[in-house]
């Protein structure tokens, strides 16, 4: 029999997880609604509704900070170390009447969540489809509060990024990080934009850069890291099948790869299924997570210790 250690064990940086995605089943339930199917979407469209369903679930202080407590106690359990998660505030803010509230009381939640020998920082997301005033009101969001590291936009990419242009060069000026999604449901003019007119430091997701050897090219010249998430990609249609998903070859061009979930599934789960689908020995896992440590922007003090683990995590016996 194979021996392999635990990636659970492993300590790990998860880049790409939206809050919303990650409620508790039993949480969402708790708050009056039906969590989401288990065997996917048929489309974007009813992946974005199921997720606007649960969104307007959330309505108290109470309720954000739960969410966002329990995101920590989830994380922590998976061996992720260190998380940048991303929460639509100003929408929330916008709903209910109470633009701060939502964005305090995750920060709150997540503050708590320390305890579980996690640390969170906030990227703060807007949807391509919404006005840019409301990307305005993120920025100004992002700028108030420490912890809130950076911006980007999500949601439907065939929407162009020039309208945000200025919010976009504003973030920078500020020293807030910029991280869009491109390339997952668009092609590779999705990532060009996103690098160009969006500044991007990370691209979220990213897969369709194969599509342009020129522009695998470009960032693989510029080390942008990739967020990749594989079982999202097949739960929304992206991909047809985990099999058929691009990870090795996006590794195999040279490109930084980090494995993260969307919020679709746990973190030690898409490891795993890295191993038992892709045939990624230990030495693969542990690259993917120090690639992720890498690509993060954690406090460099923190991305040696956590590197300092997974050396260790390498060095251990394995078992059974």
């Amino acid at each position: 029999m194979l021996r392999v250690r635990d990636v659970r064990a492993l300590p790990k940086a998860h880049l790409h997880v939206h809050l919303e995605s990650t409620v508790r089943p039993g949480t969402v339930r708790d708050l009056g609604g039906e969590p989401a199917p288990q065997e996917g979407f048929a489309s974007f469209r009813a992946f974005a509704d199921q997720r606007g369903r649960v969104r307007d679930l959330l309505r108290t202080a109470a309720d954000f900070r739960r969410v966002a407590l329990e995101f920590c106690e989830d994380e922590a359990a998976q061996g992720t170390r260190y998380a940048e998660v991303t929460f639509t505030a100003a929408a929330h803010g916008e709903r209910l009447g109470a633009p701060e509230m939502p964005l305090e009381a995750v920060l709150d939640g997540l503050a708590e969540g320390a305890r579980y020998g996690i640390e969170c920082r906030v990227l703060l997301d807007h949807s391509r489809r919404r006005p840019v005033e409301r990307l305005w009101r993120t920025y100004r969001l992002a700028t108030r509060y420490e912890h809130v590291i950076g911006i980007g936009v999500a949601g439907d990419e065939s929407h162009p990024l020039a309208p945000f242009a200025e919010v976009f060069e504003a973030a920078r000026d500020a020293g807030l990080r910029l991280v869009h999604h491109a390339g997952e449901f668009a092609g590779p003019a999705s990532i060009r934009e996103a690098l160009t007119l969006g500044h991007a430091e990370r691209l979220g997701h990213g897969i369709r850069v194969l599509e342009d050897p020129a522009l695998v090219e470009e960032v693989r010249e510029r080390g942008i890291p990739l967020e990749v998430c594989p079982t999202s990609n097949v739960l929304l249609g992206v991909v047809p099948a985990l099999a058929a998903h691009p990870l090795p070859l996006l590794g195999a061009a040279g490109l930084v790869v980090t494995l993260n979930t969307d919020g679709e599934t746990a973190l030690a789960d898409e490891y795993g299924r890295a191993r038992d689908v892709f045939g990624y020995g230990d030495p693969a896992l542990a690259g993917l997570a120090r690639a992720g440590i890498e690509a993060s922007f954690a406090r460099p003090e923190l991305k040696a210790g956590l590197l300092a683990g997974v050396d260790a995590w390498l060095a251990a016996p394995t078992a059974l």
